[in-house]
């Protein structure tokens, strides 16, 4: 095997994701597919500083996001949005999700989560990737099928998705209050 072989195979070996920031409390699920390298190095999620994500969650939930990181997972908790991946694990080159290799994706385990978050009436997709792989592989499990969510696709906060400004992103991103407030939260 060359060198960039060998390279190019450690790159794609599988990847493990993170567990859940949730309390058991939360009313909203915002859910991404898999973290980035940036996130993976850091053991953060959205940890690539080009990332929208905390951002807009600072601008809508207000705080800073520049606080350290366990400062803005408080700042979800107290408004009560968890925050997780629909893949557990997967193997990919970079961060792109359209470098996700199929036949790799295993899917987080649901069944249990919601069972653990009965509060949660709202999930938001982080991006296409995210909705289509929780429609296809996660909404089609019995259990979850007699739960009623209301599902809201989110331009990702992505920097790879460059065709809307970060002002246009917050914007969409805002029906997130209103899930909130509708519910009599923030």
């Amino acid at each position: 095997m060359t060198s960039n072989n060998i390279l190019r195979a450690s790159a794609t070996r599988t990847k493990v994701g993170f567990p859940p920031v949730c309390t058991g409390a939360d009313l909203v699920l915002v859910l991404g597919s898999f973290p980035g390298q940036a996130s993976l190095q850091k053991n953060e999620y959205y940890a690539h500083p080009y990332n929208g994500f905390w951002p807009i969650m600072g601008e809508l939930l207000g705080f800073a996001p520049t606080l350290e990181y366990e400062k803005r997972v408080g700042f979800l908790n107290r408004n009560r949005v968890a925050l997780w991946d629909v893949l557990t694990s997967c193997s990919r080159d970079g961060s792109l999700d359209s470098s996700i290799r199929k036949d790799s994706m295993i899917i987080n385990e649901f069944d249990d989560f919601f069972e653990n978050n009965r509060l949660i009436h709202t999930i938001f997709f982080n991006g296409a990737v995210a909705e289509a792989e929780f429609r296809k592989r996660v909404l089609t499990t019995k259990p979850l099928a007699k739960r009623k969510f209301v599902l809201h696709r989110l331009p990702s906060t992505s920097p790879a998705l460059a065709t809307l400004s970060l002002s246009q992103k917050m914007q969409a991103w805002s029906v997130l209050l209103e899930a909130l407030e509708h519910t009599g939260e923030v």
